[in-house]
């Protein structure tokens, strides 16, 4: 391994934000490890990064399983000798429920996917990390953190309020070894997690723009481009942010 290579660690990185970040981070000079739970599909993205001349490699682990994340983790850290960014991109929605029927395994599985995940990965890479250069952890909110979120979405809002505040917990508890750590907050992002509505119901689609200041919605390179900013050099004073990337969304016009 060239002493100039940096690793950079993306979770749920097969699709969507996921895969554009890694290619990003690709481009910018990383050897990317992506991670996922569908083996063909990291294959494949992994074969279409190299295609571009980009170092990929796929890890296939659940995040929500300590054990798994924390195995992997470890390989990757082995295998190349630190690692420089982790970015914990992987989670979701999980489903709708309202709290009077919410049953407690949708209630774990939904704080697992968002928050467990996160405290796993970053826990698993630290050793790592402070091995790094200019070392950082890239988090995921959103303005459900803020706003609870919508109807039957009240633990995945809190889910990932718990995000935002163990962005700063970890930002804190790092900043001794120069490590930082930031969060994103990608607003409404054209990817195919809104496949469904988007054939079903495109009025519905159409209509998510009305609440964007900048009135259309954000593609997935404008969410790599700033997670590519948070971890460059470029924003080496920067540590326990979050940048909302929604186009105005979170004024709630």
């Amino acid at each position: 391994m060239k002493v100039e290579e940096k690793i950079a660690v993306i979770t749920g990185a097969t699709g969507g934000i996921g895969f554009q970040v890694a290619k990003k981070l690709g481009e910018d000079g990383y050897t990317v490890i992506l991670n996922g739970i569908e083996d063909e599909a990291g294959a494949k993205r992994v074969a279409e990064l190299k295609e571009e001349g980009i170092s990929a490699e796929y890890y296939g682990f659940d995040v929500t399983n300590d054990e798994a994340v924390t195995e992997n983790i470890k390989a990757i850290g082995e295998k190349y000798g630190r690692i420089d960014v982790l970015v914990n991109n992987a989670g979701g929605l999980g489903g709708r429920s309202r709290f009077e029927e919410m049953t407690t395994e949708f209630y774990r599985f939904v704080m697992a996917l968002n928050l467990d995940s996160t405290f796993f990965a970053s826990r698993a890479a630290i050793p790592y990390l402070k091995k790094g250069e200019n070392a950082s952890i890239i988090n995921y909110t959103s303005n459900a953190g803020w706003n609870a979120g919508g109807p039957g979405a009240g633990i995945y809002g809190t889910s990932k309020a718990g995000v935002h505040a163990i962005t700063r917990a970890l930002a804190k508890d790092l900043a001794e070894y120069g490590i930082r750590v930031n969060a994103v907050s990608p607003g409404t992002i054209d990817t195919p997690f809104h496949a469904q509505i988007k054939s079903t119901k495109p009025e519905v689609f159409a209509s998510w723009k009305n609440n964007i200041l900048l009135g259309r919605l954000g593609q997935p390179e404008e969410v790599a481009s700033v997670v590519s900013f948070l971890a460059s050099d470029a924003a080496s004073f920067i540590t326990a942010e979050t940048i909302q990337i929604g186009g105005g969304q979170a004024l709630g016009i």
